[in-house]
């Protein structure tokens, strides 16, 4: 899987990076016999490390970056596209790191929408699930302070907290060297935010609008990643169809030059996303 991600980075440039600035150097590869310990902490910010284990800005693309393109796609369908989560945590940890993601992108709904009163509940979820994914140390700090900053109507440091959460537990998980659940945190978010954006653009159409929702770019990252998962996540019945379903979302997001985005290729879109949406929150039996 890293050999293929690193490759892959370097044809693609997802927008979630800044614009500007020029790209960095191709990692080496690999050693065969690479030590299955834990990374230095020095290290974990090193982004040459992290695309050796296949987790940097590029391969968990932050939640929070893919949530910016939700503030020019107001008013959010919030309560109509509200999920309902089991109350017992799931006992695969894939599982887990998917709704974890869902429920991160949840946190950035809700703030976005201004309902601080869901943020206590919320914040109790990501605790559960932190401490179910064996990262609970981290979330729980984070969680505490959602609590206070919702209190305070503190918009902005609540989006940071949310950032943080995720970009906390990716680091415990790059020590574990288990890059398939942060890949699962960050896929999780963009199935979620995917849904939400392209009911709202459904609901009040403009080619502008559609425009933000049609990312071919990400929809071909996020099909290479869960191709690149271990077989025991990528051959799981859900996930064959996913990356059936995002394979297609990449060619259907594609706007042709002279076009533009049409009220059809949305909708259509939304089916699919709700259907994406539904089988990553397929648990394993």
């Amino acid at each position: 899987m890293k050999h293929r991600i690193v490759t892959f980075l370097s044809v693609l440039c997802l927008p979630l990076a800044a614009q500007n600035e020029a790209p960095a150097p191709a990692p080496p590869a690999p050693a065969e016999n690479a030590s299955p310990g834990g990374v230095p902490a020095d290290l974990l910010d090193d982004p040459h490390v992290l695309e050796e284990l296949a987790v940097n800005e590029f391969t968990a693309p932050s939640i929070a970056k893919l949530f910016d393109t939700l503030q020019f796609l107001m008013p959010l369908p919030v309560a109509e596209t509200e999920r309902k989560y089991p109350p017992s945590t799931p006992r695969e940890r894939a599982d887990l790191a998917m709704e974890l993601g869902f429920l991160i992108a949840d946190g950035f709904l809700v703030v976005q929408a201004g309902q601080m009163e869901k943020v206590e509940a919320l914040a109790a979820d990501l605790t559960r699930y932190g401490k179910a994914l064996g990262v609970g140390d981290r979330v729980n700090s984070h969680a505490a302070s959602l609590l206070e900053s919702s209190k305070k109507q503190e918009v902005e440091q609540l989006k940071k907290e949310l950032a943080s959460t995720q970009r906390d537990v990716v680091r415990e998980l790059i020590t574990l060297r288990d890059a398939d659940l942060a890949h699962l945190i960050s896929l999780g978010g963009w199935i979620r935010a995917l849904e939400v954006s392209t009911v709202a653009v459904d609901k009040q159409f403009s080619p502008e609008r559609a425009r933000k929702v049609m990312r071919e770019d990400i929809a071909d990252y996020y099909t290479e990643s869960v191709a690149g998962l271990e077989p025991r996540i990528s051959e799981r019945p859900n996930y064959t169809q996913m990356r059936d379903i995002l394979s297609g979302l990449r060619h259907a997001m594609v706007i042709e030059d002279g076009k533009e985005p049409t009220k059809e290729q949305i909708s259509e879109i939304r089916k699919q996303a709700a259907k994406l949406a539904e089988l990553a929150l397929q648990r394993q039996k």
